[in-house]
């Protein structure tokens, strides 16, 4: 109906302006009759192949499309009939211009009943009131969802943005109204109860900055997970939208890879990854799966943690295949024998002992995994041939103060001695803390906050880098690809952060009052962490999240030669192989 009023509307007004406005034109019944024609043409070719065939979502570009062919087509026949009947009473111009002025209102009247039910979806006064941070592609899909999802427990009353240049924007009625800085005042003006920060890779450090700015006004923070988490939808939904969790607050980071490089080095290769049921040694063997490797092999001594990787990795778990190898880093022969009969391209070494306080009482332990364990792991891959060794090693290697930081140290320089000695290319990976692993202070506070705390923590001043277990693997399969012969790559884990300050985030995530207790630095920990020892110079990798530092190399030799002395004491031991000035704990 309203396509042929429009039809009608405009017939007579082209009419009428072309006839020197004469009212009398208007009283004929001739021009009635060619805008009632005019109407009618359009209805039969729009249903005969036009959009009153099939229904079309109002407003959307499918039906501007299919309206505007009809109007062609009627505004083509119309043209036709006067040239064809001169004495048909209707200008020439008239029949051009008409269809166009037809189509132009038409279009009008989609866009306003659009912009109107629009409208009424957004004042839905059921949904939570809430204000959007980041009116990016993200942001805006996020509100444009809100208010067309009936299932939606959100209203979006206002925008939010950094970017002043977007300062008058407007999204479906909802309109950007200031920055981060005027949260406070736009969450008075709008009375909404949330924040929800529509920035996808937005890092921690924005992060703090936004829950502190949203704590000051009184909001609750909603975010929307990094965009890999919801990609394979079109846009993000409402539905997406979670509370802020302490991997936002600490281990957010944009990380920045060269996929190609990656998927040169590991798509069609043998991998074979020690470790594989850890933390980092499970999320390594997920990620290689996405490039597509010849063959995976996962090596671990735990049963337990080797059945949960393979389910996470293949949604099975029957322990069945021959890429399962059950077998410890400490048996030298037996890692051979494996080596030699998978002969893998590409070892990723992240079998380890880490617990700081009991490899201080056990330091003979951490002698015979990360030392000798290592050593046996290196054997066995220059024996077979193996092009890429990445050993995994930690920020405690630094100027080591510990029993584990001093282990970790010797196995650096392994690896860089089978750099120079051996064919293939061998590399270690230096980062601190992952959010998240096993052994990590994240899991033991949230244990205590369970129980009701209190929560344990050594000083007040201590501090440690953080970054979540993705991202870390990430730029450890990005070192493997690009890192040089004995080069050690030191991970930039941004800003550390202290120990206490993420205590009070976990208990103001809880809503719980609990209390911290301080009990004072364990033998071998320092209050901050570093990445490089002293006198280690930088060398630039070609990415930003990446420096190279090498190691002096220890001969397995002297190594061996050492320690048949008769030399008992592994601390002492340990220290002097790591070729450090550092203190050694004797707690």
């Amino acid at each position: 109906m309203s396509d042929g009023a429009a039809w009608v509307v405009a017939v007579l007004l082209v009419l009428w302006t072309r006839l020197t406005f004469d009212p009398a034109v208007l009283a004929s019944p001739g021009p009635w009759l060619t805008a009632g024609l005019a109407a009618g043409l359009h209805a039969v070719v729009g249903l005969t192949s036009g959009p009153y065939m099939v229904r079309h979502m109002r407003g959307s570009f499918d039906e501007v499309a299919a309206v505007v062919k009809t109007a062609m087509v009627a505004g083509l026949l119309l043209v036709a009939l006067v040239w064809l009947a001169p004495d048909f009473f209707l200008p020439r111009s008239t029949a051009v211009l008409a269809p166009a002025l037809a189509i132009v209102m038409m279009l009008a009247t989609r866009f306003i009943v659009r912009s109107y039910r629009s409208r009424q979806v957004a004042h839905n006064p059921d949904g939570e009131r809430v204000i959007v941070f980041g009116a990016g592609l993200a942001g805006r899909r996020l509100v444009s969802n809100m208010l067309h999802d009936d299932r939606s427990e959100f209203t979006p009353v206002a925008l939010l943005d950094d970017d002043r240049s977007k300062r008058r924007l407007k999204i479906e009625g909802v309109r950007v109204m200031g920055t981060r800085s005027d949260l406070i005042a736009v969450a008075e003006r709008t009375q909404a109860s949330y924040l929800a920060v529509a920035i996808p890779q937005a890092d921690s450090d924005l992060m703090r900055d936004v829950q502190d700015a949203a704590r000051a006004a009184g909001l609750k923070v909603k975010v929307l997970p990094p965009i890999q988490d919801w990609m394979r939808q079109s846009s993000p939904q409402s539905a997406d939208l979670r509370d802020l969790n302490l991997e936002d607050l600490l281990g957010r980071r944009a990380v920045e890879l060269d996929p190609e490089a990656i998927s040169e080095h590991l798509t069609g290769k043998v991998v074979l990854v020690t470790g594989a049921g850890g933390s980092i040694g499970a999320e390594l063997c997920r990620q290689i799966m996405a490039f597509h490797p010849g063959r995976l092999v996962l090596l671990d001594r735990d049963e337990s943690s080797l059945h949960s990787t393979q389910l996470s990795i293949t949604g099975r778990a029957l322990l069945h295949g021959e890429d399962l190898l059950l077998a410890d880093i400490r048996d030298g022969h037996t890692l051979r024998r494996v080596f030699a009969e998978f002969k893998p391209d590409i070892v990723f070494h992240a079998a380890a002992l880490k617990h700081l306080s009991l490899l201080e009482r056990y330091p003979g332990e951490a002698w015979k995994t990360n030392v000798l364990g290592t050593l046996n792991v290196l054997r066995a891959a220059a024996a077979a041939g193996v092009g890429t060794f990445v050993n995994i090693s930690t920020d405690k290697a630094a100027s080591p103060t510990s029993v584990l930081g001093h282990s970790k140290r010797v196995a650096e320089r392994l690896t860089a001695h089978y750099a120079g000695h051996e064919a293939g290319r061998y590399v270690s990976v230096r980062f601190g803390n992952v959010l998240g692993s096993r052994g990590s202070v994240i899991p033991a506070f949230t244990e205590q906050i369970r129980r009701g705390g209190p929560l344990t923590i050594t000083h007040p001043d201590v501090e440690r880098y953080f970054m979540l277990i993705p991202e870390a693997c990430q730029l450890v399969l990005q070192a493997g690809a690009i890192g040089r012969d004995s080069q050690v790559m030191v991970l930039d884990m941004g800003t550390p952060v202290k120990i206490v300050d993420v205590a009070r985030e976990l208990i103001a995530l809880s809503g719980k009052e609990i209390d911290i207790q301080y009990t004072g630095l364990r033998p071998g920990e320092k209050l901050t962490e570093v990445l490089f020892t002293d006198g280690e110079c930088n060398l630039p990798t070609g990415h930003p999240l990446m420096t190279a530092v090498t190691v002096p190399a220890l001969s397995p030799a002297d190594l061996t030669t050492r320690s048949a002395k008769g030399q008992n004491d592994f601390r002492q031991q340990m220290a002097e192989h790591s070729d450090s000035n550092a203190i050694v704990s004797t707690g």
